[in-house]
């Protein structure tokens, strides 16, 4: 009999030390590639050490918290960075996630300094040792998360894959150019447009500045230039009399014979203005024959009243200037020459060569500025997604996105790439600190919600905000808790003769409770997790340092 009870009692035992349990966990990059060998032959990504989260962990944690935890673990059970028990509720395994269910994108939400970028090292190592595309946009420019991925590249023996861009250090950043990516000329206006302030994305001066763009971006591809963010603010900034000019030229020289000769007399007419000359001659004489619609949106925006021309793009004019200022005039614009020193890509080669870009926006430093950039370079993703998902090229790759600090990026093309990009392969892996970020970001909790609707897979660590507690408690299902009340009862009578009676009932009840409370995700300790896959499992993990 006292063996039994020792068994019991060592049960008993190990389950308390694991319930005080609170020292780190560290991971070398060697021992993640042998982890991460082993998961991808079941098509899993490795999450850390934890377990599966059922009613029975949650009916344990209902009753310690009914019957006091520091009554019945003692001090050694409170921890002051956290309730560390919730983790030993049961012995804790590898636990990881299908890749499958990562198509759906995955949203991690958690206060400042509780574990959301040491989890992002932990997924980022892993997809760049499966060996596919990877892009990390970083408004924070952590050096850590940027130092882990070039020395996961390096451990690969890929260090050439390795993509740094940084406006804090353009001496050793790569030039990124976000306009590179397009099937249609319209998707470069829409891409700038986005970015002009607006609560509605409708209004006149959204409308007016996305014309003006398409008719320069027009422009600008009938005599041969590529786009880029230079040339548009040059011709925004100051007209777009030259641009008109070279096209009108290359128009007449390709579809008007002796054009030249014709056109002198229009010159001669106008007193040496080649430009009205040009115009004129084109609106009675060419345009019967030979009519472009790229010439006519420019010219009506050369036409248009300069006064009011500038105060419709006035909202336009302060974001090129943001994008096109030093150093990013070099780094987002770039003019390839002979000899050029600088690494220049783009997305769609950063995708097809299975490369690793890690974009650090220094929001700290230029909030305004970092949040443009990272808001263009997610509508070129956007772009890019487009085409795959278009065209079909390489559907069976997977595009790895991962957005840190997302309520500062995020804008409407992020949102289509939520919605639509499963299709072209891409996994979003978005992290933020409250709900509330992404309604503050946008303007509207409609679109905020859409963002929540469209990750299909949430990854909670401590969470201070109750409304955000609230939203990740009650996207899961109640359970069943188990209480017991106990009842004692005697009755003493007055007189000798009659009898003593006494009672004892036991009453036990099943109450609807929370899988998880919202309270409990404010005591989560650093770098413990709940996740709530789309398969219906949730998870209860901790993660490792990647050292």
């Amino acid at each position: 009999m006292g063996s039994w009870r020792l068994y019991r009692a060592w049960d008993r035992s190990s389950d308390k030390a694991r319930a005080s349990y609170a020292e780190k966990e560290f991971i070398t990059i060697p021992e993640l590639m042998v982890i991460t060998e082993r998961v991808k032959k079941k098509k899993e990504v490795w999450l850390g050490k934890g377990f599966h989260w059922t009613d029975i962990e949650a009916s344990r944690m209902h009753s310690l918290m009914n019957g006091g935890v520091a009554k019945q673990l003692g001090k050694a059970g409170m921890h002051k960075d956290g309730s560390y028990w919730l983790h030993g509720l049961a012995k804790e395994e590898d636990i990881g996630a299908d890749l499958t269910l990562l198509e759906g994108h995955t949203l991690i939400v958690g206060s400042t300094g509780v574990g959301k970028t040491r989890l992002f090292d932990l997924l980022i190592a892993q997809a760049i040792m499966r060996g596919e595309p990877v892009i990390i946009i970083d408004p924070k420019g952590d050096h850590g998360l940027a130092d882990n991925a070039r020395r996961v590249c390096e451990a690969m023996g890929t260090p050439e894959k390795f993509v740094y861009f940084n406006p804090a250090h353009p001496e050793k950043s790569a030039c990124i150019d976000p306009l590179r990516n397009w099937n249609r000329k319209t998707e470069l206006a829409s891409r700038i447009a986005a970015l002009i302030p607006s609560e509605t994305g409708a209004d006149p001066f959204t409308a007016f500045g996305w014309k003006v763009l398409n008719d320069i971006v027009g422009g600008l591809i009938a005599t041969g230039q590529r786009p880029n963010l230079v040339h548009l603010r040059r011709y925004i900034e100051g007209g777009p009399d030259d641009l008109l000019l070279k096209a009108l030229r290359v128009h007449f020289r390709a579809k008007v014979n002796d054009w030249e000769t014709k056109v002198a007399t229009y010159i001669k007419r106008n007193k040496n203005d080649v430009l009205g000359a040009y115009i004129e001659f084109y609106k009675e004489v060419v345009i019967h024959d030979c009519p472009n619609v790229d010439l006519a949106g420019l010219i009506s925006t050369f036409e248009h009243n300069r006064d009011h021309f500038q105060k419709m793009v006035a909202s336009l004019i302060p974001i090129l200037s943001m994008l096109t200022s030093d150093p990013l005039k070099e780094l987002l614009s770039p003019e390839s020459e002979p000899g050029h020193d600088k690494v220049v890509t783009d997305m769609s080669r950063v995708i097809r060569n299975d490369m690793v870009c890690y974009m650090g926006l220094d929001s700290l430093a230029d909030a305004t500025v970092g949040s443009a950039i990272g808001s263009v370079m997610l509508a070129d993703m956007t772009a890019v997604a487009g085409d795959r998902y278009n065209y079909g090229i390489d559907e069976k790759k997977s595009i790895n996105v991962f957005v840190d600090e997302a309520a500062e990026v995020i804008n409407n093309p992020t949102i289509q790439l939520l919605n639509k990009g499963r299709g072209a392969g891409f996994r979003m892996f978005i992290a933020t600190q409250t709900f509330a970020d992404f309604a503050s970001r946008l303007g509207d909790e409609n679109k905020a919600r859409q963002v929540l609707a469209n990750t299909n897979n949430k990854i909670t660590l401590r969470v201070l905000d109750s409304e955000t507690q609230k939203y990740i408690s009650d996207g899961i299902p109640k359970i069943k808790a188990q209480t017991m009340s106990v009842r004692y009862g005697h009755n003493i009578a007055s007189t000798m003769q009659e009898e003593y009676g006494a009672s004892y009932q036991e009453q036990a009840t099943a109450e609807e409770a929370d899988l998880i409370p919202p309270g409990i995700l404010s005591e989560l300790p650093p770098l413990h997790f709940y996740a709530r896959l789309s398969g219906g499992r949730t998870l209860k993990g901790r993660i490792p340092i990647l050292i």
